[in-house]
């Protein structure tokens, strides 16, 4: 494997057709779950890949049972700084670099989704060109269940993907979905059997590899456009979920997920004014 990709130490490294590489994320005793140093790479590895003549298309899958868990909460705390602006700073440049790293690259992204994709482990699931889901895989957001605006990916994408209605009900009720209901709510473009997961995502990845690469490239660029229009929807969630993770309900949230409790949270806040309010 190229050097260029020594660096990028959570995630393993194989190229299983000509034109395609896929990546790990390696963590499989964490459920592959994000800490700060994979949070960071997830949001630069993609220029290293657009930056590789050998590759067209990225397959992005998980080692183990899982996709990918969300953050791990339980080693983070090390990793950052205690000054809460340099923190936001960080956090919102790794969470964007990430979302829009995966829709900016030039190259298609597949997501083989063989497992729990859970909080910013489902936006590299759901960002992804084409995602390939495990019937039996379970995607959950999750961030109204930590205290947290759902910040990361799903204001931007999934109204695009399902419709608000759908968006608004499975954000706002925190109800976990397979991956074959995900494909009923057109969440993902396939759901198949977990036994031909890899096999479908390698098939669909070397199609895509012998098609012509420009052709593939501007289709890509073209039809994200979408996604870009929502980047001030995706800067605005985004901002939201980290001023969140500063205030008293997400740490009664996050305290009674490791007390295994429920969490008992204060008077609601008053909602931000519209702009009609606004005298």
């Amino acid at each position: 494997m190229s050097d260029r990709y020594a660096k990028f130490d959570r995630f393993l490294f194989d190229h299983p057709a000509p034109w395609v590489l896929r990546i790990t994320m390696n963590r499989p005793e964490k459920m592959n779950a994000m800490d700060w140093a994979m949070d960071h790479q997830l949001a630069t590895i993609w220029a290293a890949v657009d930056a590789d003549p050998a590759v067209r298309v990225t397959i992005i899958t998980g080692a183990g049972k899982a996709f990918c868990a969300g953050g791990d909460f339980s080693g983070i705390s090390g990793d950052v700084s205690a000054d809460p602006v340099e923190r936001f700073n960080t956090s919102f440049k790794n969470a964007r670099g990430l979302a829009m790293g995966i829709v900016n690259s030039r190259k298609p992204i597949i997501s083989a989704i063989n497992g729990a994709a859970v909080g910013a482990g489902l936006a590299v699931a759901l960002l992804a060109d084409i995602s390939i889901a495990s019937k039996t895989a379970k995607l959950f957001d999750g961030h109204t269940r930590i205290g947290v605006a759902a910040g990361d990916h799903a204001a931007m994408i999934w109204p695009l993907l399902c419709g608000i209605a759908k968006t608004k009900y499975f954000l706002l009720s925190n109800e976990p979905m397979t991956g074959e209901e995900a494909e009923r709510h057109n969440l993902v473009s396939l759901a198949v059997d977990a036994d031909q997961l890899q096999d479908r995502a390698l098939e669909i990845a070397t199609r895509i590899a012998n098609t012509a690469p420009s052709a593939v490239a501007y289709t890509k660029y073209a039809v994200n456009h979408w996604l870009r229009q929502a980047e001030p929807i995706f800067d605005l969630s985004l901002a939201l979920e980290l001023i969140g993770f500063e205030g008293a309900e997400a740490r009664e949230a996050l305290a009674s997920i490791g007390e295994k409790r429920p969490p008992v949270f204060g008077a609601a806040p008053t909602p931000p004014e519209s702009p009609q309010d606004i005298k």
